[in-house]
Formats: C-alpha cells, sequence, structure tokens
C-alpha cells in the first residue's frame, strides 16, 4: 500500500500539477555566459613604427615548406599581439589556412620568448617582450599542400604560388596599410618569378639572383602583390603598363602564337577604353599552365593569379577553355579593387566582411568578362553566345530560387567555402555570379530600350568605376550609390528592379536580357563547341537538360538536378553508374540510349553502385538530348523620338554589346 501511495504522489507531483517548476531539485548547477575578455587591440589608423623584414625561403619544391624568418620592430615592452591572415580579399571568407603554419619560434636578443594563442581568436599569438628589446625574430614554417585533398598545392617541381598571407605575421592594433615591411623571397637556382610589387634598384648587381629583396611596401599592398616563379618561364608586354607573365608545367607549352599575345594586348585595351581609366601604374597578369598546381583565379588591384590547363596556347583551337579567366580577373581591377562594397572593405585581416553586394562585386564583373573576352577576341562571338546560353539554362535549373533569394547566396563563400553540395540546384551555391551576369545584361538591355540605344551599361560602368589613370587606391560604395549612378545614366525604376532580382526568391531566372538584346534561349540535340569544350576540361558529361543528371568521365554522378527525371528515379550524387539498358557504362552508351528514348514510352534503365550496394533505376525521360543555345529573331527598331515601350527590344544590342571598341 505504501509503493502504491508513493507512485500516487509521484503521478500528482509530475502528471497533474500545472506548476511542473516545482518539481525541479534544487541543487541543480545553472551556469550563466560570461564573455571573453577582449584581448586583442582593434586596429588604428596609425603608423606602425618601423619597418618589418620578412624573408621567405620557397626553395624546398619537394616537399613543398616555406621557411620564414621575419623581424618585427617593436616600441615598448610588454604584450604584443601579432596576428595571421584570416579574412581575405578575394576570398570572401576566412580562408587563411592557418593549420598550415609549424615550427613557430620567437626570439629577442637571442633568447626564446613563451607565446600563447589566443583562446578565442586562433589566429592571434600572444607574447610578451622584455625590457630594453627594439625587435623580435619569428621563425615559422609554412607546411605547404602536398596533396589536393589538403587544399591548393602551391609549391610544384616547375613552379611555385608565393602568397604572402600565408607567410607573414602582422601586429595587431594598427591598419595594414599602415604596416610598413621589406620582403624578400629566395628561390630555386635557375628560377624567375614575377609580380606587381618590383626587385630594388641594386638587385640586379646582386651575387645572389636567387635571392630576390623587394621594394619595401605597406603591408596591405604586399599581402595584394603575390607571385608566380618556375623553371620554365616567360614575359610577353601587351602594352607599356601591362605585362603577361607565364609559368608552365614543361617548355614545351610556352609556345604562344603571335596572334595569341595579340589577343590578349586586345584586352588590355579593350578594358581600359570601356572603363575610360586604368587604376594601376602597372598590372601584371600571372598566368600558370599547369596540372600540377592548384588552379585559381584571384584578382588583384595591379595584378592577378591565373590558373588554367597547360595546353591554353597549344591546343587554341579545341574551343574556348578557360580564356574567360583573364578578362574576368583584369575586370577586378575596376571592380572590386578600386571601387569595392564598403562592406568589404575592412582595416585589418581580421575583420569580418560583409559580402551582400558581391552581385555587383562579381556579377558585373562576370559580365563585363565575357564582353571583354569577346571584344578582345579571346572569345569568338558565337562562344560567347554560347556561354549567356548555358548560363542562362543553368541558372533557370537552380530551382532552390523558390526559396532562396540570389541576395543569399553571397553569403556562400562563409556558409560553405566551397565545399561539395549534395542537390546544388535546390541549395544554390555561389549564384550571384552568373546570375549577377544575367541581370546585368538585363539592365543593359533596359537602358538601351528605354534611351532608344543611345546608351547602354558602358555608360554606367565609366561612370561608377573610371578613376584617376595609375591611382589604385579604393572608393568603396553601398547600395545607394549603384541605383543613383544606373538613374544618372537612364532614369527607371532601378530600386524596385534589383529588389526583384536580387532580394525576392523567384520561379526562373532573369532571361529578360536576352530577350532585349535579340536573342531567346532554345534547346537541340547538339552540343555547342562551348559545352563540348567545358565538358573536356571537367573531365565529365552534362546532361543536365535532358535526363538531369552531370558525370564524370568515369561514371561517376556529380549532380542530380533536384526534382529532374534522375532525382525522381531515385539517383543522387556519389553513385557509380555501371550499366545502361543491360550495357556496360559508357558516355556513349548513355547518350545513346537517352537518344533512342526520345519518343518513346519506355524507361532508361541504370544500374549503379554506391559502395558494396548495388541498385536499379529506371528513368522516366523520353525528350531525347537537349542542349542549350542561343537564337537570334527579328528586334524592332526603336525611334529615339520616343521612350520604348516595355515590349520592344533594341536592334542587335547584344550583338553591339559585343562589337571591339578599339580596332
Amino acid at each position: 500500500m505504501r509503493l502504491v501511495a508513493f507512485l500516487g504522489l509521484v503521478s500528482a507531483l509530475f502528471f497533474i500539477s500545472p506548476d511542473t517548476s516545482a518539481a525541479m531539485p534544487d541543487n541543480l548547477s545553472k551556469p550563466t555566459y560570461v564573455a571573453p575578455e577582449e584581448t586583442i587591440p582593434k586596429a588604428q589608423d596609425i603608423p606602425f613604427p618601423g619597418t618589418m623584414q620578412l624573408e621567405v625561403d620557397a626553395r624546398d619544391n619537394v616537399q613543398g615548406v616555406f621557411r620564414i624568418t621575419q623581424i618585427i620592430p617593436v616600441a615598448k615592452s610588454g604584450k604584443l599581439t601579432l596576428l595571421y591572415p584570416e579574412w581575405l580579399p578575394g576570398n570572401h571568407a576566412p580562408r587563411g589556412e592557418i593549420e598550415k603554419l609549424a615550427a613557430l619560434e620567437f626570439t629577442a636578443a637571442g633568447q626564446k620568448l613563451d607565446w600563447t594563442r589566443d583562446n578565442v581568436d586562433v589566429y592571434a599569438f600572444h607574447l610578451i617582450v622584455p625590457e630594453g628589446v627594439s625587435e623580435i625574430t619569428a621563425k615559422f614554417q609554412f607546411v605547404s599542400a602536398t596533396a589536393s585533398n589538403q587544399g591548393r598545392i602551391v609549391m610544384t617541381p616547375s613552379m611555385l604560388n608565393l602568397r604572402w598571407h600565408q607567410v607573414s605575421l602582422y601586429p595587431a592594433g594598427y591598419y595594414v596599410r599602415q604596416i610598413a615591411v621589406q620582403p624578400t623571397a629566395i628561390y630555386p637556382t635557375g628560377w624567375q618569378a614575377a609580380s606587381a610589387m618590383r626587385p630594388t634598384a641594386g638587385q640586379k648587381n646582386s651575387a645572389d639572383m636567387n635571392r630576390v629583396v623587394y621594394e619595401k611596401t605597406d603591408y596591405d599592398t604586399l599581402v595584394d602583390s603575390p607571385v608566380f616563379a618556375g623553371k620554365y618561364f616567360q614575359t610577353r608586354r601587351l602594352s607599356r603598363r601591362v605585362h603577361l607573365n607565364i609559368v608552365a608545367d614543361d617548355a614545351k607549352y610556352l609556345k604562344p602564337a603571335k596572334d595569341q599575345i595579340a589577343k590578349h594586348a586586345n584586352l588590355v585595351r579593350e578594358a581600359e577604353a570601356l572603363f575610360g581609366s586604368y587604376p594601376y601604374d602597372r598590372y601584371d597578369f600571372l598566368l600558370a599552365l599547369t596540372e600540377e598546381m592548384g588552379g585559381i583565379g584571384l584578382e588583384h588591384h595591379r595584378s592577378s593569379e591565373n590558373g588554367v590547363n597547360r595546353e591554353y596556347f597549344t591546343e587554341w583551337d579545341d574551343g574556348p577553355g578557360r580564356r574567360n579567366l583573364l578578362p574576368h580577373e583584369v575586370t577586378h581591377s575596376w571592380n572590386g579593387k578600386y571601387r569595392r562594397p564598403a562592406g568589404m572593405w575592412t582595416p585589418d585581416f581580421r575583420e569580418p566582411m560583409r559580402d551582400n553586394l558581391l552581385w555587383v562585386y562579381e556579377g558585373q564583373t562576370q559580365f563585363w568578362g565575357y564582353v571583354l573576352g569577346a571584344r578582345s577576341g579571346l572569345y569568338s562571338k558565337q562562344d560567347t553566345l554560347d556561354a549567356f546560353a548555358a548560363i542562362a539554362a543553368d541558372m533557370d535549373q537552380r530551382v532552390g530560387r523558390q526559396w532562396r533569394a540570389l541576395a543569399d547566396t553571397t553569403h556562400d563563400p562563409i556558409i560553405a567555402a566551397r565545399r561539395p553540395k549534395p542537390w546544388a540546384s535546390w541549395q544554390r551555391q555561389e549564384d550571384y555570379y552568373n546570375e549577377g551576369l544575367l541581370i546585368w545584361l538585363e539592365a543593359d538591355g533596359i537602358i538601351r530600350r528605354q534611351s532608344g540605344g543611345k546608351k547602354s551599361l558602358e555608360n554606367f560602368a565609366q561612370n561608377f568605376f573610371k578613376g584617376k589613370n595609375g591611382d589604385y587606391g579604393v572608393v568603396t560604395y553601398e547600395l545607394p550609390d549603384v541605383i543613383e549612378t544606373l538613374n544618372t545614366v537612364q532614369p527607371y525604376d532601378w530600386a524596385g528592379f534589383i529588389e526583384e532580382r536580387v532580394y525576392r526568391p523567384s520561379a526562373q531566372a532573369p532571361k529578360n536580357g536576352l530577350t532585349l538584346g535579340g536573342y531567346k534561349l532554345v534547346y537541340n540535340s547538339s552540343r555547342s563547341d562551348y559545352i563540348r569544350a567545358n565538358d573536356k576540361r571537367r573531365k565529365q558529361v552534362d546532361l543536365s537538360h535532358s535526363i538531369g543528371m552531370v558525370m564524370s568521365d568515369k561514371g561517376l554522378v556529380k549532380a542530380v538536378i533536384w526534382d529532374g527525371p534522375a532525382f525522381n528515379a531515385g539517383l543522387k550524387t556519389g553513385l557509380t553508374i555501371t550499366a545502361v539498358n543491360g550495357k556496360a557504362y559508357s558516355t556513349d552508351i548513355l547518350t545513346q540510349a537517352i537518344e533512342d528514348n526520345r519518343g518513346q514510352t519506355n524507361k532508361i534503365e541504370i544500374f549503379a553502385k554506391n559502395g558494396d550496394q548495388y541498385s536499379n533505376f529506371l528513368i522516366d525521360y523520353s525528350g531525347g538530348l537537349r542542349y542549350p543555345h542561343l537564337e537570334k529573331f527579328p528586334s524592332k527598331k526603336i525611334s529615339t523620338e520616343k521612350t520604348a515601350g516595355e515590349g520592344d527590344q533594341i536592334e542587335g544590342g547584344i550583338d553591339r554589346l559585343l562589337q571591339p571598341k578599339t580596332r
């Protein structure tokens, strides 16, 4: 009876009483949050006392270890905080490879100094400077990636990419533009190097030609001035101010033809003509022809890092390949470096960047990159039209736009860090590049239409990006500045246009720019040269517009379009296709099966494995092979005496856009 009474009491206490707090024991601990102490001084716009000496030994091109000696002046004794760069311009995210810093050691006056890592910001190191010390010496290593799954490979037996942010520290408490530094690099014997920085005047008389002492600069400029160096190297002059510096895996790839170099020179002339100025005293394209060093495309104010296939020159006629990379990166000298979103300019490499205007920074750069590629001849007009078709069709497949507006994808560099996604078409990714291109193409069409063909987005470019020749400073902007300049060029509801295209979910990609420009998106069974070259470069077959799937040439499923035929059949990324309709898999067998099923009621049978498990999938698709193209249609001529109507197009809008300006 006592047990029954006890159970009844428990029931009353825990299940009947509405005041459940009465049942809580009063002896449970209840911690309160204590915010961490701020231990790192904020950056101030004051000069750093003295000049840092930075020497990087980059001769270990076998094991990929950079050995660094850095002398840092100190003005007083006591606590000193040194930072490793975290938020990197052009990466739009905290991508500093702190995990590759090794063997860190500090000394002063021959005595070893203890150091501690900050327990909140792991990119910060604290140490105590003894009395009477005027400088400390830091020695450490940057143990670069030796395999692609460790990060980007930056050193190979034949070339290297010296990125100063990876091999240096800087003192907390100062704007990086206020920190003076004298950099030195030691390269393997016989190698040549290129950078936007220049060696000191005495370098030509140095007995050690592989030890290059660069002119003193500020730490901000240093980080913005990477180096490409290599055993197989050549420089081509494109203009008085601009050079193309090429390194290659082997000498046999260093064979640019005269007309190929001429097209790169055209790129420089067309870019400077487009923007009406040049925001650099000099500009160096750093171009790596490689399958050994990691690929890259990264902008800097007076240079750019560009990694392309080693056959870039020797197989020029096989398709456009990555020839849109250099036009994109040089455009960033104006858009992204000279004119920069205010949220993306920071006083040091610790403060987070705000990426919300990347649809301008990267989207309009993507737009002008393709335009300049066509105007210079690096891309043919047809290749450019095929690229626009592929981009529009691919963006249409981003069905995640139903729930995720384009503006939100500007945070993807931080959210996803470019890691693979299981359902990229549904989750979306860095769509601000190519969807941004489509938005700016539409803006160009609207300006042409509303002005009766008298103006275009080129007028915006000259108003917004034109600066003083040779001045490589930074001018920041906010969204209202973009809208104001658009209205200065051509009055329109640009605020409403941007709100609709950028900040709201939508059902379809913004393809009106194609229509306004005199073209429409169509599909047929033939691959364009652009798609064929893209498939070859990526070693894949893109069937996303038919069965909704992209495979590697070995049958690995790389992407499945959300709610497409393959998705509805149950396929997912990571599967390996082994058979199609009972035949051993090959890309030819699969594409033939798709085409043979055109107009039929049969299903395409896919046999695939996932690890040790095998499964059968039936794809319900009978539309045959399907690839995007642009088809030209007659467009209306608009009278220059009246404002164009909403349904009108400008005759030859895209055709005019792609015409050279300097030839």
